[in-house]
């Protein structure tokens, strides 16, 4: 899978891809991420990709000719299966959305910024918009970031071990089972019975359980309640 990410802040992008299961699928060569900076195709001298508000108004928007120029320029090298924009007014991301995008061969997103992009790069280039929360960030790239990991960890050959992947919340849209590890008892908190047992289908069984107590309790909205 190729990534590139259009930002205005080249620099916030580079401590999250530069360790873990991110660094893992690139030095794997499962992932190609490349971060490019619109700055490189300002309008002036000054580095200006930025201009205010038509019609007044606070903030500045993200001008089109900085983001088109990249667009074209990578579109012309190589198709692309999906050219997403980060931003509070798109859909959610979740897990069904991030097994998607695992798919996709090459893929674009843009980081937004100040007050967002100018409307008519939406309506040319975008195909998926996506947020990350029901909040406000500074920009995009932190949002790009997430998206990044929530993808590129289920490309195969990525995680040490293929099931993780399948096991995580979300995935059955039931939460995650509490987990244990050693030592068997701490504190006086001993680990349940059943998972010392080596009875694997009840096992299965305790943990299925476990997701859907736990998923009533704090996630009714999965269960469609």
């Amino acid at each position: 899978m190729r990534i590139d990410i259009l930002t205005c802040l080249p620099e916030l992008l580079v401590s999250p891809f530069a360790h873990s299961i991110v660094k893992r699928a690139q030095d794997k060569g499962l992932a190609e991420i490349h971060v490019h900076d619109l700055r490189q195709h300002a309008i002036n001298k000054h580095g200006q990709i930025d201009d205010y508000v038509f019609g007044g108004g606070a903030g500045m928007v993200l001008r089109v000719e900085p983001i088109a120029a990249w667009m074209d320029a990578l579109q012309a090298e190589r198709p692309y299966d999906a050219i997403i924009y980060l931003t509070p007014d798109g859909e959610t991301l979740r897990q069904p959305l991030a097994n998607r995008l695992s798919l996709f061969q090459n893929i674009i997103m843009l980081c937004g910024h100040y007050k967002g992009i100018d409307e008519r790069i939406r309506s040319t280039y975008i195909t998926h918009e996506i947020s990350v929360g029901d909040y406000v960030l500074s920009g995009g790239e932190l949002g790009a970031a997430i998206l990044v990991d929530a993808v590129v960890r289920l490309l195969p050959g990525v995680l040490g071990n293929e099931e993780s992947a399948l096991s995580d919340s979300f995935q059955d849209d039931l939460l995650a089972p509490p987990v244990y590890t050693r030592p068997a008892e701490w504190r006086g908190l001993a680990v349940p019975e059943i998972l010392l047992s080596g009875n694997t289908p009840k096992i299965e069984e305790w943990r299925h359980e476990q997701a859907l107590a736990r998923t009533q309790a704090r996630r009714p909205d999965l269960l469609g309640q």
